[in-house]
């Protein structure tokens, strides 16, 4: 102990006769060297990291402080108060000014903290005067931490490898768009209005190639977000359209004068304005390079046997040696020329169309020239990673999953256009969910024979059962290991399953976004908790919403069902925040005889079985969900008048507990969301979690096959996919984990 104390000691000392033997220019270059050094750990870290690193900061000033003498704490504040009051003098007006109104926020934030409430067993104890809003619990936070690699701006609540992989995935910057198109973007003008809202529009204008799915969507109703059912390819003809048909996509740039083009983009999309189109032909024609490297292959095709070649990876210059010394990555050759299969070949003049490999790095600009006005890269196979220290390439690959996140990502001083573009921004982060999601299937489908034994395991079941197993057929197996697969959910099923049978019936079922999850399990809000599950879903419309179930390990009573979940309507004078948030997301939308046409009407009754009825006290269900007190307003519950639009018409209606939907005033009041709470007590919320009906696992796993007998489960899954640009941007970011 002697030894390592001297040892410290000694090291201290050098330590310090060697920054007294400094000069100032190095010891600025050392203060400077550690604050960046420390940037970027307090960058790297996570919220855990950070409340750790600040309790050991506290625990050791506390440590310091009770070891000090009367003498040494009364020098310090001494110290103290004259650093203060130098500062305090040489402080301008502006920084008196921030100092003050800086003060005064932090004792408003001393005085919340005083009175903040403990989240252990909160809900059977909610206090309607506290928010619980401001709780450092539930609020996210701002997006003031910027990593340190490519300068993106995330919360502190977020991965600080989500965006680059510290370093590794170098993404290069999009050149902001030149005029008209900047202005079309900015939104500040009814003309870059009417821009913005038609946007897929204009991109439809000057798109190369044509966009296709193997199951066409049709959109009725309200549909906020772009969504594709099916497979997602792009195609391309030739260059010049046939004598006796009009051109379209890529052969529009090379037909008649500038007039004649315009007129054929505006007749082959409506609702384009005809300046607007001109504007961004001119544009396109100056900036775009692919369409003039196409203008000059065209130029230089001596006869009809000679092809366009889009070269699907970079190579050195000369490494074909007929190519035409003009252009490098756009190349004329002969018919009898070989050709990568990946690469884009376009004949002068033909019928037919070719399909994109997805895995091209023109594949992105051919169909979003709106979005890559100068034509760059995207995605493709020969993207090294980078070292971030050394910032040269790696032997590691950088995934597409990778690649459009950093894509996407917002950062520092860097004002990113793709951002802006709204409606065609949710079509484009559908067609990348779907080209890095055919990745993993495709290696599947490469590499059946690696599969563990396990997989078979429902080939084994059709076996032993009474079904005739050579109807089994050959099997292209997508295993449980591919998240959101149905291998995938039916094994999940069985965990719930599993979990009845060694926790219990569940306690709680609910609907909301993953952010609840924290206060659940680890503040325990109902109690702590035992395990608890989930599942993720989009609606038809893209919307999103999780149901979760949580086993406690102290049971929740009956007679406390009434303290944690209520179906009353708040008194709007105890309670106005909670009264609002009910009255926005916790009523009913009426429906009946007088809204027949509500979403939830089904045979002329609503399938959420609304209005209920009156009780005065809360009930046990015979399907394992009690039915909730709901007091008539002459018997102390409350009633109000609200204006709803039904059938395109505002009317004012009555609306009372009968229309309420289950919920925690605790949990609306921290979220102001729609979060319906539920008290289980039956296996029935486990099965509709992960929608699973009460088949067997033979009926559930083996449901079609094509005329060959091959039963093709990757090919079932990526044709039966709804994609919406919210699910494409959740598992682009990974957010599937809680």
């Amino acid at each position: 102990m002697e030894q390592r104390d001297a040892r410290l000691e000694a090291n201290r000392l050098r330590n310090m006769e060697s920054k007294a033997a400094g000069t100032s220019h190095q010891r600025e270059a050392r203060l400077e060297e550690n604050r960046l050094r420390t940037t970027e750990s307090r960058a790297a870290e996570t919220c855990e990291q950070r409340d750790s690193r600040l309790d050991e900061n506290r625990l050791r000033m506390a440590e310091s402080r009770a070891a000090e003498t009367p003498e040494r704490r009364d020098s310090r504040l001494e110290e103290q108060r004259q650093g203060a009051a130098e500062s305090r003098v040489a402080e301008t007006r502006g920084q008196r000014d921030a100092r003050l109104q800086n003060e005064c926020v932090q004792r408003q934030h001393s005085r919340q903290t005083s009175r903040r409430p403990d989240l252990k067993l909160a809900a059977f104890r909610y206090d309607p005067n506290y928010d619980y809003r401001a709780h450092p619990k539930v609020v996210i936070g701002k997006t003031d931490v910027i990593c340190p690699h490519c300068q993106t701006k995330k919360s502190r609540s977020e991965s600080p490898g989500m965006c680059c992989w510290n370093g590794n995935v170098n993404i290069p910057s999009l050149n902001p768009p030149p005029e008209p198109l900047l202005s079309y973007m900015s939104g500040n003008t009814a003309e870059s209005k009417h821009f913005l809202q038609n946007i897929r529009k204009y991109n439809s204008c000057f798109q190369m190639t044509s966009f296709c799915t193997t199951v066409p969507v049709q959109e009725t109703n309200f549909m906020p977000t772009s969504k594709v059912k099916g497979q997602i390819y792009y195609r391309i003809g030739a260059l010049l359209s046939p004598p006796d048909e009009n051109p379209k996509f890529l052969q529009v740039y090379f037909t008649g004068d500038e007039e004649q083009q315009v007129g054929q983009r505006c007749e082959n999309i409506g609702g384009t304005r005809r300046n607007i189109v001109l504007n961004l032909q001119r544009m396109f024609h100056q900036h775009n390079t692919l369409v003039n490297l196409f203008k000059t292959a065209l130029g230089r095709m001596p006869t009809g046997e000679y092809k366009v070649v889009i070269r699907a990876d970079k190579r050195p210059t000369g490494e074909h040696e007929r190519r035409f010394n003009a252009v490098n990555e756009v190349a004329v050759v002969m018919v009898s020329e070989d050709f990568d299969r990946r690469d884009i070949i376009i004949q002068k003049r033909n019928d037919s169309l070719q399909r994109i490999s997805e895995t091209h790095r023109s594949y992105d600009a051919l169909q979003y020239s709106v979005i890559f006005w100068e034509r760059e890269d995207g995605y493709h196979f020969n993207l090294k990673q980078t070292d971030p220290r050394t910032g040269s390439s790696t032997s590691e690959k950088v995934s597409a999953e990778d690649f459009y996140t950093g894509r996407i990502m917002i950062r520092d001083r860097e004002p990113n256009h793709f951002l802006k573009c709204r409606q065609l921004f949710h079509q484009f982060i559908v067609d990348m969910y779907a080209k890095f999601e055919s990745e993993r299937p495709l290696y599947i489908r490469l590499n059946q024979r690696k599969l563990p034994e396990d997989d078979y395991i429902y080939l084994r079941d059709a076996e032993a059962s009474d079904s005739d197993s050579t109807d089994v057929g050959r099997l292209v197996i997508l295993p449980a290991t591919f998240t959101g697969s149905p291998r995938h959910m039916h094994e999940y099923a069985q965990d719930a399953m599993l979990y009845v049978r060694t926790c219990g019936r569940p306690d709680l079922f609910k609907q909301k976004l993953t952010k609840l999850m924290d206060i659940i399990t680890k503040s325990h809000i109902y109690g702590e908790t035992r395990c608890w599950m989930y599942s993720v879903e989009w609606q038809k419309r893209g919307l999103l919403h999780s149901h979760i179930i949580v086993w406690f390990k102290d049971k929740i009573h009956p007679t406390q069902i009434v303290t944690i979940i209520s179906t009353e309507i708040p008194n709007p004078e105890q309670d106005p925040g909670l009264f609002d948030i009910i009255f926005k997301n916790m009523i009913h939308l009426h429906c009946g005889p007088v809204n027949p046409n509500s979403p939830c009407m089904k045979d002329g009754k609503c399938t959420k079985h609304y209005p209920r009825e009156f009780i005065l006290e809360t009930q046990r269900g015979n399907d394992g969900y009690p039915s909730f007190r709901r007091r008539r307003p002459g018997e102390g519950g409350f009633a109000a008048r609200v204006k709803v639009r039904m059938n395109n018409q505002q009317t004012e209606i009555e609306v009372d507990k009968r229309w309420v939907v289950p919920y925690s005033p605790l949990l609306s009041k921290m979220f102001e969301a729609h979060i319906n709470v539920e008290y289980c007590n039956s296996v029935k919320s486990n099965k509709y979690i992960c929608k699973y009906v009460n088949k067997g696992s033979d009926m559930a796993v083996f449901c079609l096959r094509n005329e060959n007998g091959v039963l093709d489960e990757i090919l079932q899954y990526l044709m039966g996919r709804y994609i919406s640009a919210n699910e494409g941007v959740w598992h682009l970011l990974c957010f599937f984990d809680l």
